[in-house]
């Protein structure tokens, strides 16, 4: 579920800054782009361990997709009724990496 049970009373710190999750954000429809930027709101004012135990955005680790070098797993959580978000765990940062288009491609299926 994460990383650890420590700090996870800890307030959320989003790192929405990789181009990749930018570029996705961007190219939602105006209604999409509203229905994330209020998961993001809501995002942004909870703790570890509410994102762990909410859910609406049904958190859940990814196994089907090798996590890069130093990043311990990713995980998917829904951005908007549509969409899921990954995402990974970096102390208090939840760092945010794409928005794919389909249910598949968040879990690296064709």
């Amino acid at each position: 579920m994460g990383t650890g049970a420590s700090g996870n009373n800890q307030v959320v710190l989003l790192d929405l800054n990789n181009p990749t999750f930018q570029q996705n954000l961007f190219d939602l429809d105006a209604d999409e782009l509203k229905r994330a930027i209020k998961t993001l709101e809501k995002l942004r004012k909870m703790t570890w361990g509410g994102i762990y135990t909410d859910h609406g955005l049904r958190w859940e680790k990814i196994t089907s997709v090798t996590p890069p070098k130093g990043i311990e797993a990713i995980y998917s959580l829904r951005i908007t009724q549509a969409r899921r978000a990954t995402a990974y765990r970096d102390g208090a940062f939840l760092r945010l990496l794409t928005i794919p288009p389909d249910h598949d491609a968040t879990y690296g299926k064709k």
